[in-house]
């Protein structure tokens, strides 16, 4: 029972269900209270996002830059191509399906919220696309000069910034979407709204056993081999990715499943590509993520955002997934900047997101790790076809 509470979507579940019974019973008093703390710690949470972009993004640049090479690129391309093409095959799957879900954006005869008593802004240090900017800029540039000394204060400043994320945004999660439900249940449009987010995680579960099927399939053509002789070895991987919701702690136990893969894949391919692409690649995670964010613009915002909006808000995707870190739910935390500034997602949108997002990660987590087995094996087949002889290469990550 404790190892469950310590489990976050456990406890953003039974922040779901309290804040839901709280707010079908709750009295304009209380509501008071709890508009004001919702407040509160959505700003506290907004005011971390340009943290974490810098802290996620700068750092994961230099660590590409230090380790550049040839392969290097063909990883970084093939990771970065796989999940734009699924965040865009998920977003045309979304302005298929959404629009025939029956989402109701405005309801009859719904409470209005009372103010917020206690107003406490708390200002970023910076906006949201001037921190991806100075990320972009300043990793570059680090790699470029060899700065070694900057190298490693953004690992410092890294680890910082997961200690925030970790012992500060994280514990606060689930009593901010508590809130965020309770005003939702008060308001009365949670009973009508819920069986839709039922509906789209078993969705995007499909579209992740799509999206591998197709991989799987490309890799097997491009490499000429077997893609069942790889995949068949990825169940306990899949099954890890799913209890930790992490493909840092999936590393050790996808390393061994794709050594047993060996061949097809090669062993040079998988030290290299395995552990690269456990923090590059996260097409189960960034197809989620497209799909679930038009169904919240249509739920809370009356319509889906205009094709070029998404499309833009797919291609900044893929650039943030390859910084964000291996731990959960580090797709949605990275791109937190890219809800709020490209969508224009207020506190309750980010909240819904973060809660759909969060219930179904393990899932995500599980599609990312086993497309790195299809991702390995066109590295494999790309040393094969460009006669790359096969060397030892260990990446520390």
């Amino acid at each position: 029972m404790k190892k469950l509470m310590k489990s976050l979507p456990f406890r953003l579940l039974l922040g779901v269900v309290i804040g839901i019974l709280v707010g079908l019973v709750a009295n304009e008093g209380f509501m008071n209270i709890v508009v004001t703390v919702k407040y509160i710690l959505g700003q506290l949470i907004n005011f971390c996002v340009p943290l974490i972009v810098i802290g996620f993004i700068a750092p994961s640049i230099t660590k590409l830059g230090n380790n550049a090479s040839r392969m290097l690129g063909v990883a970084v391309v093939i990771a970065y191509v796989s999940s734009i093409l699924a965040a865009l095959g998920s977003m045309a799957a979304g302005y298929a399906i959404i629009p025939v879900l029956s989402i109701v954006s405005e309801v009859d005869g719904l409470k209005e919220l009372p103010r917020v008593v206690f107003q406490l802004d708390i200002p970023q240090i910076m906006s949201v696309m001037s921190a991806l900017v100075f990320s972009v800029l300043l990793g570059l540039a680090a790699t470029w000069t060899k700065a070694k000394t900057i190298t490693a204060v953004l690992d410092e400043f890294q680890k910082i910034v997961l200690e925030i994320v970790t012992k500060i945004v994280i514990p606060i999660l689930p009593i901010f979407i508590a809130f965020t439900f309770c005003a939702l249940a008060y308001e009365g449009t949670i009973t009508k709204q819920l069986p839709v987010f039922i509906k789209i995680v078993l969705i995007v579960m499909a579209g992740h056993y799509i999206w591998l099927a197709v991989l799987y399939g490309v890799a097997g053509a491009y490499a000429g081999e077997n893609p069942l002789k790889v995949i068949k070895n990825y169940g306990p991987a899949y099954l890890t990715a799913v209890g930790t919701m992490s493909s840092a702690a999936t590393l050790a136990v996808a390393l061994r499943c794709a050594k047993k893969s060996e061949p097809p894949l090669r062993d040079d391919m998988v030290d290299f590509g395995i552990p690269l692409f456990a923090n590059i690649h996260l097409c189960g995670s960034v197809l989620t993520e497209v799909f679930f964010v038009m169904t919240i613009s249509k739920v809370l915002y009356g319509s889906i955002p205009s094709l070029g909006t998404m499309v833009l808000f797919c291609v900044l995707l893929g650039v943030f997934a390859i910084g964000a870190p291996g731990v959960p739910g580090g797709t949605v935390m990275a791109s937190l900047g890219l809800i709020t500034g490209v969508l224009g997602f207020d506190e309750t949108g980010t909240a819904l997101m973060l809660t759909v997002f969060a219930l179904q990660d393990s899932f995500g987590t599980a599609c990312n790790v086993t497309g790195d087995g299809a991702l390995t094996l066109i590295l494999t087949g790309y040393a094969k076809r460009h006669n790359i002889e096969k060397q030892q290469i260990k990446v520390d990550l």
